[in-house]
């Protein structure tokens, strides 16, 4: 295991009604005006947002709204964000809604404590040492983005999508009511469940030895997604089930199973290019991408691959040939995923083989370098992945 500095100050406040705490917890976080951040017209039209201002009202906080936010935030409500705060003296920001709201939020708490352009952090010219306070009021299990330090935002000219982190950005508190997730259709769910084991896998996936402890919670989170998620699609008013799920997709991203250990993330960055370009659902472009880079470098570490297999996938060890448990455990998370209704091919998400060019070029790897911790890719590498995936 290796060396770790572990730093998680975000306080949960987990169960039914727990959205009628905000303003309260706004207040002890010191927030005196308020951003009320938030997405389309369900979280108006559901009562939530109109319980949520109930809240901050009851606190004698002020507010201003800005709703709006799609999947695969874009930058030019970033921009609205920081102005508006700017202008309104905001000193809190309370996302409502799922990892985009979030991660839209936390964008404009970075962009508003700094001087340039706030995408200086996504493309790596700047990393923030400063924020806006910022809550949430979690609305979909998914990102992790609740318990994390991490921000994705897509740059509207070029469709790129971009990671920035810090702690910083970390938010003060995080309600997290798993009935707020009921309402969610099917496919939506699955696609949050398909990113909470992606989290997970990228973290798992790792050359740093003698890791046996956020091995097994690695797989104890994995495990209990592969357990849950089928009762939420065929039940979503199974409160239960949700509640693990919601509280295992934060537990996947707050990095508890992560530290000590290398990670990867190509898996991710290569989707970001893909929900760039066609839009599609995060976790449905992961459920593509996985399980083909999964194929393409599973003989990096045949052993650990197996060991994924025989632990999360119950199959059985081939001592003689480890390789065919390697690419059982592959088939077995590949047949998960579409028993849960994800696609597995680019193609199912409206790409054509053609496009493989452009989105290596976006992915954005200088001549001749590479990208990853679990297996360094190349170019190459990445096309070859792509080609899997059709």
């Amino acid at each position: 295991m290796e060396n770790f500095s572990f730093y998680s100050p975000t306080r949960f406040v987990f169960g039914q009604g727990t959205e009628r705490q905000a303003g309260e917890l706004v207040r002890m976080a010191g927030g005196t005006k308020v951003l009320l951040h938030f997405g389309g017209g369900s979280a108006v039209r559901s009562g939530l947002i109109g319980r949520v201002k109930e809240s901050l009202s009851a606190a004698g906080l002020g507010f201003v709204e800005l709703g709006g936010v799609h999947p695969n935030p874009l930058d030019t409500k970033v921009y609205e964000g920081i102005r508006l705060c700017r202008q309104e003296g905001v000193d809190f920001i309370l996302a409502v809604g799922g990892g985009s709201v979030i991660d839209s939020a936390k964008a404009i708490a970075m962009g508003c404590c700094y001087d340039g352009d706030f995408w200086d952090f996504y493309s790596g010219k700047a990393a923030p040492e400063a924020a806006l306070p910022m809550g949430t009021v979690l609305t979909i299990a998914a990102a992790g983005s609740e318990g994390s330090g991490d921000s994705v935002i897509t740059k509207a000219d070029g469709m790129l999508k971009r990671g920035a982190g810090g702690d910083c950005i970390r938010p003060r508190f995080s309600i997290l009511n798993p009935a707020l997730t009921q309402s969610l259709p099917a496919y939506q769910s699955a696609c949050g469940a398909t990113d909470i084991m992606a989290h997970v896998f990228e973290r798992y996936f790792t050359n740093t030895k003698h890791v046996e402890t956020t091995d097994r919670l690695c797989e104890a989170v994995l495990l209990s997604m592969v357990h849950e998620t089928p009762k939420v699609i065929a039940d979503p008013d199974d409160y239960q089930a949700r509640a693990n799920i919601m509280w295992a997709g934060m537990v996947a991203h707050n990095n508890i199973v992560g530290v000590g250990r290398e990670q990867d993330w190509n898996s991710h960055g290569i989707e970001h290019e893909l929900s760039g370009m066609y839009d599609c659902a995060h976790g449905a472009g992961l459920a593509v991408i996985m399980p083909a880079w999964m194929k393409f470098v599973y003989k990096h570490d045949v052993m650990r691959f197996a060991q994924m297999a025989v632990r999360v996938w119950g199959c059985a060890m081939d001592f003689a040939e480890p390789e065919r448990t390697a690419l059982a455990g592959i088939a077995a998370f590949r047949s998960f995923l579409t028993s849960i209704g994800m696609p597995s091919t680019i193609r199912e998400l409206g790409g054509k083989k053609e496009d493989i060019p452009a989105l290596v070029q976006k992915f954005g790897l200088p001549e001749g370098g590479t990208t990853g911790g679990f297996v360094h890719l190349t170019s190459a590498d990445i096309a070859a992945i792509y080609e899997l995936a059709f």
